[in-house]
Parts: structure tokens; sequence; C-alpha cells
């Protein structure tokens, strides 16, 4: 159970990849800091599939730099949405 970041929550990483907190193992919460990390905490519902380069997500939390370009897919395949 991640502590700082809601569920629906996006977290985007310095290469452009969004991320949903607990989605996925291969990072943990520890983890998701500025500068290497940026997030949404309240993004509108359908954004999360929505995200392509023409349609990036952009943070407005952490580093607000940073813009989501693709989803994970280890976190696409443990939301069902492929």
């Amino acid at each position: 159970m991640w502590r700082t970041f809601p569920g629906h929550a996006i977290l985007i990483k310095q290469n452009g990849k969004a991320h949903v907190p607990g989605a996925c193992d291969h990072m943990t919460e520890d983890e998701v800091l500025p500068p290497r990390w940026g997030w949404i905490i309240d993004p509108p519902p359908a954004l999360w599939g929505d995200i392509q380069e023409s349609n990036p997500a952009i943070a407005t939390g952490g580093n607000t730099g940073l813009r989501a370009v693709s989803r994970c897919q280890d976190c696409m395949g443990s939301l069902g949405n492929t």
C-alpha cells in the first residue's frame, strides 16, 4: 500500500513513461522523488488511457517539467488495459 500517492494518481518518470502507484513491482514509493519523477495526484478519469506522444500527460507536482508520452506495460497489464 502506497502512503503518499493515491491509487488513481499518475506518476511520470524522467524517461517519459507513466506509471500508476502499486500497479507494477519494478519501482517503490521511496524512489518517486523529484527531479527524476513528476506526478498528477488527481488526473481526469480518461487521462491514463489517452497518454501518447501526441497527447502527453504533464506533471502537476514534483518535477513539473516532465511529460508522459507512453504508459508502463506492467501497469497496463495490472490495470487490465493492454
